[in-house]
């Protein structure tokens, strides 16, 4: 009999080429879960490689990835959108990184509100399109022809009125419509100032949080009235008003206050190691990097004060005979009177 049920076994084995989930090994293979890592220590079959490298390799592969999941479905899972989800623990083995993990995106404000409230945001509907009773069609729920399809439905606006017959009341919507977009845009941009930590003005007048201290309130008049092209020359003052004290550096055209003469010369050489150090310590460039030296070649002829005055180097001497004289070439002498 049991001669029998091995062969039906056998047999099975054979019809059947999926192999069992159960997958036993000499040494036991280190799993972490956390970071779906599995690792063999077992020892390799060297011949096996040599002879079949590739089907070596997968079957050692498949064994490994099916130990790591059969671990994953040890843990507690739940269906999410019809899908089974199992949450993962917490990693053991450290992995290095090239980034940073990324940080959760902070809430909005609106966001907040409702998470501090209990406002839960009602789920949208897979579905892009909507039937409208009015025109008894179907439409999308935004874009061009959504907006199209607003435009057949009002396409009369009853005016109770009076004062506003004269108005156009698309003109007057579409205005609104762009009123409502800046103000969104404006409210997206105040949140990306937030989560950045970024001070804004407030809109209306500036409070105690811009200007704490009367000196700042008069350095922003002072820039504010010099920042025209003429730095503010032709503009109007206000009443008993004066410009702000220690901005002369930063607002161009401004007279500033003439140094004090050093009165001695230890005050001398404090400035002038003041102003080195200055100089040394500030990260703009003194000399050029693009500014290239020209090379200057030396004169070919060059004097030199001697015995019997100058002379020229470089610059050949006419030959002579050097004091030998031929007969033979040259007939007779100088004549004489």
């Amino acid at each position: 009999m049991d001669i029998v049920n091995s062969i039906l076994e056998n047999n099975a084995q054979e019809k059947d080429n999926r192999k069992s989930t159960i997958v036993n090994k000499d040494v036991e293979v280190e799993t972490d879960v956390g970071t779906l890592l599995a690792l063999d220590y077992s020892n390799v079959d060297l011949k096996v490689m040599r002879s079949q490298p590739e089907e070596y390799l997968k079957s050692l592969t498949r064994d490994n990835v099916q130990i790591l999941i059969n671990k994953i479905w040890e843990l507690p899972t739940e269906r999410i959108d019809e899908v089974i989800v199992a949450k993962l623990p917490k990693q053991e083995f450290i992995l290095p990184r090239s980034r940073q993990v990324p940080k959760p995106k902070p809430l909005t404000k609106w966001q907040q509100f409702a998470k501090e409230k209990g406002i839960k945001s009602k789920q949208k509907s897979k579905s892009k399109l909507k039937w409208d009773e009015e025109l008894q069609k179907w439409i999308p729920t935004f874009g061009y022809k959504h907006n199209k399809a607003e435009e057949q439905k009002e396409w009369l606006v009853e005016v109770n009125n009076e004062g506003k017959a004269m108005e156009d009341p698309f003109t007057a919507a579409k205005a609104a419509k762009e009123e409502r977009k800046s103000k969104n845009e404006l409210q997206r941009l105040r949140n990306i100032a937030k989560t950045r930590n970024i001070k804004i003005p407030k809109v209306g007048l500036p409070t105690r949080e811009h200007f704490s201290d009367s000196q700042q309130l008069s350095q922003a008049m002072t820039i504010a009235r010099t920042s025209t092209a003429s730095v503010g020359k032709f503009q109007d003052r206000l009443p008993k008003e004066k410009d702000a004290k220690g901005i002369a550096k930063q607002v161009p055209g401004m007279k500033r206050k003439a140094e004090k003469i050093p009165q001695n010369l230890q005050e001398e050489k404090r400035w002038n190691t003041d102003l080195a150090d200055s100089i040394l310590k500030s990260n703009t460039k003194i000399l050029r990097e693009d500014f290239s030296i020209p090379n200057i070649k030396p004169a070919k002829t060059e004097r030199t004060k001697g015995k019997k005055g100058t002379k020229i180097k470089g610059v050949r001497k006419p030959k002579a005979g050097k004091g030998q004289r031929n007969m033979k070439l040259k007939a007779g002498g100088r004549k004489r009177r």
